[in-house]
């Protein structure tokens, strides 16, 4: 695959429509909708939040109100606990 091709797979899971960007980012972007359509729009949000075109910043402000103390978050993103980011394969 070139350099300016993108991969983008649809799947369906149960009830939901789940659409990844394997272009984006270490490990690829997903998102999920009730249709194809859906998933595929949420896809192209979550996106273009990840590249920073889309969203404002999160502020300590932010996730106090939230309840979330801002020492516990970390500076970079990290890989979730969650079997479909498993790296170990």
């Amino acid at each position: 695959m070139s350099a300016d091709q993108r991969r983008i797979t649809l799947t369906e899971e149960d009830d939901w429509w789940v659409a990844t960007d394997e272009n984006v980012g270490e490990h690829g972007v997903t998102s999920q909708g009730r249709t194809r359509q859906e998933a595929l729009e949420n896809l192209d949000e979550a996106v273009a939040l990840h590249a920073g075109e889309a969203g404002e910043a999160i502020t300590a402000e932010d996730l106090r109100e939230w309840g979330i103390d801002p020492e516990t978050v970390p500076d970079e993103p990290t890989v979730p606990d969650a079997p479909w980011f498993d790296t170990e394969k």
